[in-house]
Parts: C-alpha cells; sequence; structure tokens
C-alpha cells in the first residue's frame, strides 16, 4: 500500500484507512452528507455539521465532533469552543474566514438530561464511519497546513499511535505538499483549571502560530 507521503498520490491522506471515498466538489459532498445515514448518530441530531471555507484554503482545520450549538446552526465552531478558537487564531494573526473548519464527526452525540443535551464521546465504529467525509474534505480543499485539533482528530490524521500530550505541536508530512501538526482542542483547555488552562492556551496559540510558517518542501 502506498505511504501517506508517496508523490504519486497528490491530495493528503488520513492515517486511518477509508476505504470509499465519497466524489464531488464540496457543495456536492455537503448535500450528501446532509442525508448520511452511515451510522445512527443522525437519528437524534438536527443536522449534519459538515465543513466550512473555501474550497481552496491553505489551511484546514479539524476538530473532534460538534457541539450543541453547532447541531443547531449546522456551522462548526459556533459554540463556546468555537469562540475560544476564534480569540486564538486572531491572536495568532490568523484569520478565520480564509480557513477551511471541519470536523472528524458531523453529528452531535449527546445524552438528554432535563432540557439539556450533556456531550458523549463518539466510539470507534461512529468515527469510522464519519471518516470517509473528512477524507473526501482534504481531498477537496488539498491544503497546504493541517491542524488536528484533540486526540480523535489526531488519532484521524496521524493514526492511532500517536499521543497528543507526547506529540503535540510536531510537524508530519500527510502528503506531497502538505504538513499537519495536533494541538489542543478548545474545549479541552475550557474544561481546565487556573495554571493548567493558562498552559494550555499558551501552548494552542503557540502551535497556531506556527501554521504561518510550515516547513519547507
Amino acid at each position: 500500500m502506498p505511504r501517506p507521503d508517496d508523490p504519486v498520490r497528490g491530495a493528503p491522506r488520513l492515517a486511518r484507512p477509508v476505504d470509499d471515498v465519497p466524489e464531488g466538489s464540496l457543495s456536492a459532498l455537503r448535500r450528501q452528507a446532509a442525508g448520511c445515514r452511515r451510522c445512527p448518530l443522525w437519528r437524534p441530531a438536527n443536522r449534519t455539521v459538515f465543513g466550512a471555507g473555501p474550497a481552496g484554503a491553505r489551511t484546514l482545520l479539524v476538530g473532534e465532533q460538534p457541539g450543541d450549538r453547532e447541531d443547531l446552526e449546522g456551522k462548526p465552531f459556533v459554540g463556546p469552543a468555537g469562540q475560544l478558537l476564534r480569540r486564538a487564531l486572531a491572536e495568532a494573526g490568523l484569520e478565520p474566514a480564509s480557513l477551511y473548519l471541519t470536523n472528524t464527526v458531523k453529528h452531535f452525540k449527546f445524552q438528554p438530561r432535563g432540557k439539556r443535551r450533556l456531550h458523549q464521546r463518539a466510539n470507534a465504529a461512529e468515527q469510522a464511519a464519519c471518516r470517509p467525509w473528512l477524507a473526501a474534505e482534504l481531498e477537496r480543499v488539498d491544503p497546504d497546513v493541517v491542524a488536528a485539533l484533540g486526540a480523535m482528530a489526531a488519532n484521524a490524521v496521524f493514526g492511532t499511535a500517536f499521543r497528543l500530550t507526547r506529540q503535540r505541536g510536531q510537524w508530519q508530512r500527510i502528503g506531497p505538499h502538505t504538513h499537519a501538526l495536533a494541538t489542543w482542542h478548545p474545549s479541552a483547555i475550557l474544561r481546565m483549571r487556573g495554571p493548567e488552562r493558562e498552559r494550555a492556551y499558551a501552548q494552542l496559540l503557540e502551535d497556531l502560530r506556527r501554521l504561518r510558517q510550515p516547513p519547507a518542501g
């Protein structure tokens, strides 16, 4: 099997295997994903939360899965974690409108608790069912730079042996012209307290600044 950095392969590839990558433009993929029934997560969710941003974006950020606000609005990174991310992007000198933002999983998984919907982590089967959409987004956008936010996204991009706590901020090649790194997911930072939160936010900011100057070649 060709390696992810094999120059005959064109666009970047995920380390986790995807047998059947959907075809079509980003608009066509978004329409297809709106009716996705690859796993049961579509049933309680309001809508599919597909990626958003320019089709030719140089930089692609991939998070883990949508939350309550994302499910209601149908857009990625519009809730509290998204607000923190956009603040960090501004501090890092990155314009959110120039980036392609997406998630590893496209539906909100939750447990009802009264009037609230409590976030639940998508399991391995649900993540695998959604990976074809992420693989298709990578192919269509064909970015120069990818940032995986959080362990779920990092494992999809780099494989299950990747450890965020040890390999955060380290560049890896995932395509002929594409370099990628992993960093903290903003939702993880929001769950931290005191000095731990401040330290993690500083590391996120440091990693986002790296996106402006990826390795050459």
